[in-house]
């Protein structure tokens, strides 16, 4: 049950709160009887409509809504104890007493109802029932062409900081109103809810102070960002400019949050992809300003990749936030470098690479046990053990893994079961954007190691391939074993082999292996016969599929990975400039890609080079034959006993492709037989194949089964 915000501050700090108060109250008191004094009963008949002296009168005989206690007989301000709200913001603002005094001015109406009234009295006009600035210099003491009125400047504190605004500027400057931002209300009196108007663009933070970061004694134990985190902490409580975190590989967010989190600070994350238009977000960056310096807290920006060149109000929001925040903990982070336009301030700039297995696990391993306790019943979910090889290849974000992690509890709980590996990897597949699905065709894996009929060298080539996707963070990020040159921490393989020998297949069953997605590269959408476009292309595909967990499949890659030739002309230029830059993205990318071909000589020997694994597929021997027909048909499918597959096998040289095609054709000629499966269907399926390739129907391979075809050759 939520409690009320006076119940949640110090009962001390709240009593002084109301003892300030109570002195705002004698002020306007003795205000009220001066006005009084000179003010001749009027005799109207529009009494109704405004409030007389005896009106006044009656107010202040009403109970108030705070006890003013001694304070009327002091004649200055009591200090405040020790951790007081009021004492706190005054020191965190930079207050002089004066600006406390015009403070409570204009807090006293949100507090107490009958302030509206006696300011409404005090302004001669009912309908402001908010102090104005002169009737606040006046409550203070102060003369109206005074010093005092600097107060209100854009400059001073109050102002600046957000703590008063004032409202009708089209007024003379001393009939203007003031308002205490209902934010602020709410802080002094207890309540640390982000300020409503932030909502959408401020997202809660990762890690509170207090409550265990994972490597800082909470659950999960020391880890590799330790001394990043430690570092990154010094760095933004220096002042003078904010801290980036570029992202390699890591989770430079969470590095973020745990940085202010070691520091005793309350993270607000704000999301730059969520701003949106000039009149929403002109206002975000005060309005942050005030926030992190009511809550005592620091700022983290992010991605800041969304500060995109055809975006430039993102921009200058972000070098209004680095201005108005600037004695503010401010941490950015993002994939990209720091630009020099975004702030007059230079960066603290860090790199955060990948965290490691270890961590990885006890991320996913916290987002697990907090899901389970949302959701409020009992769930298993998986040990260490198994969870580490669940999650070693994918690279999430922390509000990713929470995402990820909520769901895949929820899809256990429905069926009532424990969480398994399969919910992690359908939960983590719902996490990649559709940004890709644009560029190529998503395909969700639905064959595994046991539909593959391979030898084992290649067999083992896909291994090595699903292993590398798995380690690549450690061995490539931590170890270091790809350093210098902007080289990225992608796995590529090549499939080489003629058509229908499982290149294909065997792409979504690495895919599978991974819990991954494969996407196919749909080559219509990247070629174009303008200049430059298939390149632009290309990258846009680079790009997403750097940001999801999938594979990336180039189907008949030579047609884009062609070999360079020598210039004769204009074609041949922009054909190796393409090849070229494409040498160059593959170098760079991040993720994991398979490209396949038929003709392994037609492709650019440069990029042999830049190939992880190379996994030949040779046409099917007899043995592995009769395994693919025997699959291909499948249980289901009613054979005859005269059906010899160990005849198929033997006779028909077929890859795996035209073995299914035959055995689909073969299963259709059954089911309009209405008979089981025999050879007469099986053959004629084989010869149907045979013709479709452009093959010879020799009699020494089809034997007995050619008497009655008139098409034969000789053998």
């Amino acid at each position: 049950m939520d409690i009320a915000p006076a119940e949640r501050t110090d009962p001390a700090g709240l009593a002084y709160l109301w003892e300030r108060l109570g002195r705002v109250e004698m002020r306007v008191r003795d205000a009220v009887a001066a006005r009084h004094a000179t003010d001749p009963a009027p005799d109207d008949p529009y009494r109704g409509q405004y409030l007389t002296p005896e009106g006044a009168e009656r107010i202040l005989r009403a109970p108030a809504a705070f006890h003013p206690g001694s304070a009327a007989g002091l004649p200055d301000a009591p200090a405040g104890p020790d951790g007081s709200r009021l004492r706190r913001l005054a020191e965190g603002f930079g207050l002089l007493p004066l600006d406390e005094e015009l403070l409570l001015v204009a807090l006293a109406p949100d507090l107490d109802a009958r302030f509206e009234a006696l300011y409404g009295y005090l302004n001669d006009d009912l309908t402001r029932r908010r102090p104005t600035i002169g009737l606040a210099l006046d409550l203070c003491g102060l003369p109206v062409a005074g010093p005092g009125r600097f107060r209100f400047s854009a400059a001073a504190p109050l102002i600046s900081g957000g703590l008063l605004d004032i409202t009708e500027p089209d007024r003379p400057f001393l009939s203007r109103t003031l308002r205490v931002p209902d934010r602020v209300t709410a802080h002094l009196l207890g309540d640390d809810e982000p300020d409503a108007r932030l909502a959408g663009v401020l997202a809660p933070g990762l890690v509170a102070p207090g409550h265990g970061a994972p490597g800082h004694g909470g659950p999960g134990g020391p880890g590799p960002y330790d001394p990043l985190v430690a570092r990154v902490a010094e760095a933004a409580l220096t002042g003078g400019g904010p801290v980036h975190l570029r992202a390699r590989g890591g989770d430079a967010g969470r590095a973020a949050v745990e940085a202010l989190a070691a520091a005793g600070r309350r993270a607000l994350v704000l999301d730059v992809a969520a701003l949106a238009t000039d009149a929403e977000t002109a206002r975000v960056p005060h309005l942050l300003a005030t926030e992190a310096r009511l809550s005592g807290g620091g700022l983290v920006v992010g991605p800041i990749e969304a500060l995109e060149p055809e975006r430039p109000e993102r921009a200058r929001w972000l070098r209004e936030l680095c201005a108005t925040a600037s004695d503010v903990p401010l941490i950015t982070y993002g994939t990209k470098n720091w630009d020099p336009l975004w702030s007059r301030q230079s960066p603290v700039p860090f790199t955060v690479g990948p965290a490691g297995t270890g961590r990885a696990v006890a991320q996913w391993r916290q987002a697990l046990d907090a899901a389970a306790t949302t959701v409020g019943v009992p769930v298993d979910v998986p040990g260490d053990d198994e969870l580490g090889p669940a999650v070693a290849s994918y690279r999430l974000d922390s509000e990713q893994v929470r995402k990820a992690a909520t769901v895949a509890v929820r899809s256990a709980t429905a069926e009532r079961r424990p969480v398994g590996p399969q919910d992690l990897r359908a939960a983590v597949r719902g996490q990649n954007g559709a940004g890709l699905e644009r560029l190529a065709r998503r395909i969700d894996p639905a064959v595994g190691w046991d539909d593959l009929v391979l030898p084992p060298p290649t067999r083992r080539q896909l291994g090595e391939l699903a292993l590398r996707a798995r380690h690549r963070d450690q061995v490539l990020g931590q170890w270091r074993m790809r350093p210098g040159g902007g080289r990225g921490r992608g796995v590529i393989a090549l499939f080489a082999g003629e058509s229908g020998t499982g290149k294909t297949m065997s792409a979504e069953v690495v895919a599978a292996e991974l819990g991954m997605e494969l996407y196919v590269v749909d080559l219509s959408t990247v070629v174009d016969k303008y200049i430059g476009e298939t390149e632009k292309n290309l990258e846009r595909i680079f790009v997403e599929a750097s940001e999801v967990n999938g594979v990336l499949l180039f189907d008949e890659a030579d047609a884009i990975f062609g070999k360079r030739s020598e210039v004769k002309d204009a074609h041949d230029r922009n054909a190796n400039i393409e090849s070229a830059y494409l040498l160059q993205r593959m170098e760079s990318f991040d993720g994991i890609a398979v490209l396949t071909t038929n003709l392994r000589a037609n492709l650019d020997e440069a990029f042999t080079r830049r190939i992880d694994v190379i996994a030949d597929f040779p046409m099917p021997d007899a043995r592995q034959r009769l395994a693919l027909w025997d699959r291909c048909l499948g249980p289901g499918l009613p054979r005859d006993d005269s059906l010899d597959l160990r005849f198929c096998a033997d006779r028909f040289e077929l890859a795996g492709g035209s073995i299914r095609a035959c055995a689909v054709t073969a299963a259709y000629l059954a089911a309009e037989a209405g008979k089981p499966l025999g050879m007469a269907q099986l053959v004629t399926a084989v010869l149907q194949e045979y013709r479709k390739l452009g093959r010879l129907v020799l009699e020494s391979e089809f034997g007995p089964w050619l008497r009655n075809e008139r098409t034969v050759a000789p053998g």
